[in-house]
């Protein structure tokens, strides 16, 4: 995959993203990535795992997956139908105990059991793109090589007027752009505790938060009529743009 280089931005909109960010560190100063892992390994296992799942359901799923495979020459040693009983509670969960092992064995094989540290060594292992691989590097290895794009962050970005983009390699481009690379990381973490606690995709609480009053598009339309219309139509328009073209689809929910 092409590396993804920061989009310059505007001097105002880097400073609204500062005041943006300084906004979510006070409301959530204990913002961090709620999987639940002890070593490199788990962690990259547990990402592959919650695609298409919650964090929670991923974390009930691996204290006993660990421990019947506590290494990654465990995992590489089994075969996917060893796996699968461990993680049936998942989506996709066949597809995901393939990923599972068959990363471990290129884990194994090719990195000499270590978790590489790199994105291009990590894009190699089944089930890993760029949001996988931007989870470990910046949680295990506090490398800042992008931000993790995940539906929470994608729908804020585009509330917020951080992008225009629902392409989730877009939306990181535009992220980079706009919030000092020391915070990357961080950048996410952040914006999926204000997509969960208020910001949410349905019965979002934006239009009584203070940070979304500031901030987001979506307290906006709640509070006016006229603009909540406006947006409407804008959303009709949208919606038969889209299906008058068969098999596209948006990325995020706005």
């Amino acid at each position: 995959m092409k590396a993804i280089n920061a989009k310059k931005q505007p001097a105002k909109a880097v400073a609204r993203a500062e005041r943006l960010y300084l906004a979510l560190s006070s409301r959530y100063p204990n913002a961090h990535c709620e999987l639940n892992w002890s070593k490199p390994h788990e962690l990259l296992i547990a990402t592959i795992l919650s695609a298409q799942s919650t964090d929670v359901g991923v974390n009930k799923a691996t204290p006993a997956l660990f421990k019947k495979f506590p290494t990654p020459k465990d995992f590489a040693n089994a075969t996917p139908a060893e796996i699968e009983p461990f993680v049936n509670t998942l989506n996709f969960w066949r597809n995901k105990a393939k990923a599972v092992r068959e990363s471990m064995r290129i884990v194994c094989e090719q990195f000499n059991g270590e978790v590489p540290r790199s994105m291009d060594a990590l894009l190699t292992l089944r089930g890993v793109a760029r949001k996988t691989a931007n989870v470990v590097l910046g949680n295990v290895f506090h490398m800042q090589e992008g931000v993790v794009v995940d539906t929470h962050v994608g729908r804020l970005a585009l509330r917020m007027g951080l992008t225009k983009h629902t392409d989730p390699i877009l939306v990181e481009s535009d992220l980079m752009g706009l919030f000092e690379r020391k915070n990357w990381c961080q950048v996410s973490h952040l914006f999926i505790s204000h997509g969960r606690a208020s910001c949410k995709a349905r019965g979002a609480t934006c239009e009584s938060d203070s940070i979304c009053q500031q901030f987001c598009a979506n307290a906006k339309v709640k509070s006016s009529p006229d603009l909540k219309n406006k947006v409407a139509g804008s959303a009709i328009k949208r919606t038969q743009s889209t299906t008058s073209k068969p098999g596209s689809k948006k990325v995020f929910r706005k």
